[in-house]
């Protein structure tokens, strides 16, 4: 026994030998030695997570910064987008983010009125015209200030992407005057404010997440909804609404966040960096939100959903109806707020 003990570890060491210097044995190989691995291990991932479609304007901003961000670190951060709520639901995804189990979403601004009320300004109907308003507005102090409010939340605002202006749509007969809405039961975001809206105008309302939404129109269970152009188009809505108005009455954008506590253990460098690639995916996103906006418009046109276009008149009654919510958000926000409001609508 004594005497084969030594070669038997004589033939082991030679096995192992063979096998580390003949094939690279990979429980001796550090896994660096990989070229195609190399800096794994000091990689920096960003998960990105949103509700809607790739095709979006939305979902294509986010493909273009997370293609900047791994071109200009030079592969060492790399952002992964999750879209169509496949990681967090709209209804989930900002406590999420606040908790760090998501380190970069871009909500609705709607869904960020119901526990922070002041973002409930951006819901306020017909208060950007177009979209120059708009970006003159969120570049400007309001923009600046409404991102303030969410870095004792945990998160830091990056910038802000528009989806466009919203229509409404239903399955029950044309919207051109208030009255017409009576009755009918709508898809609106959680937002006190677009709930006070559609009940000035005698709707129901529910809250449903965005990703449910088609279903519940199709099967009968919504009479209508509000949304741009391309949400409609992309979700598919106009192919189970019988009618839509373009009433361009209130606003759908997306302020785009990362987690604070991330942020801040980021190098200068690297926020540097990501900061450029925002800078340069909004400027992509504004310009495709409004071209894919009229594309998309002259598609539905060509389909079986009956469109009309609002008039300057009906517009103006639309607004009278209205005109009580401006008081109710500006009483509930207090005089700074409120001269904000005031400052959008002289302009």
């Amino acid at each position: 026994m004594r005497s084969f003990l030594p070669t038997f570890l004589f033939l082991l060491i030679g096995i192992l030998s063979a096998l580390y210097l003949g094939f690279g044995f990979p429980y001796f190989t550090p896994y660096a030695a990989d070229p195609e691995q190399a800096g794994l291990k000091g990689q920096i991932l960003i998960r990105f997570s949103h509700v809607v479609a790739e095709n979006t304007p939305k979902g294509r901003a986010a493909r273009l910064f997370a293609d900047l961000v791994y071109e200009r670190s030079g592969g060492r951060i790399k952002v992964e987008v999750f879209p169509n709520g496949s990681l967090y639901t709209d209804a989930v995804e900002i406590d999420e983010l606040k908790k760090g189990h998501v380190e970069m979403i871009a909500p609705a601004s709607a869904n960020l009125s119901g526990p922070f009320p002041e973002w409930g300004i951006l819901d306020l109907p017909y208060l950007f015209p177009n979209y120059e308003a708009l970006d003159q507005a969120l570049s400007g102090p309001l923009g600046e200030k409404l991102l303030k409010t969410m870095e004792k939340e945990n998160m830091v605002g990056l910038a802000f992407w528009h989806n466009g202006l919203k229509q409404v749509t239903n399955n029950v007969r044309p919207l051109i005057l208030p009255e017409d809405f009576k009755g009918l039961h709508f898809r609106i975001m959680p937002s006190p404010v677009i709930a006070s809206h559609f009940s000035l105008f005698g709707v129901k309302t529910t809250s449903a997440p965005f990703n449910q939404v088609y279903l519940l129109l199709k099967s009968g269970q919504l009479d209508g909804e509000e949304n741009t152009i391309s949400n409609i188009y992309t979700k598919r809505f106009y192919t189970v609404q019988k009618y839509m108005t373009l009433s361009n009455h209130g606003y759908l954008g997306y302020p785009v966040f990362i987690n604070r506590s991330f942020w801040e253990r980021l190098s200068k460098g690297d926020q540097e960096i990501i900061r450029e690639a925002m800078a340069e995916a909004t400027s992509f996103q504004h310009r495709l939100a409004e071209q894919m906006n009229q594309e998309q418009l002259e598609e539905m046109k060509r389909s079986a959903i009956a469109i009309h276009v609002q008039t300057p008149e009906e517009r103006d009654i639309w607004a009278k109806r209205l005109e009580p919510l401006y008081d109710e958000v500006k009483r509930s926000l207090g005089k700074e707020w409120a001269a904000e409001i005031e400052k959008l609508r002289g302009k």
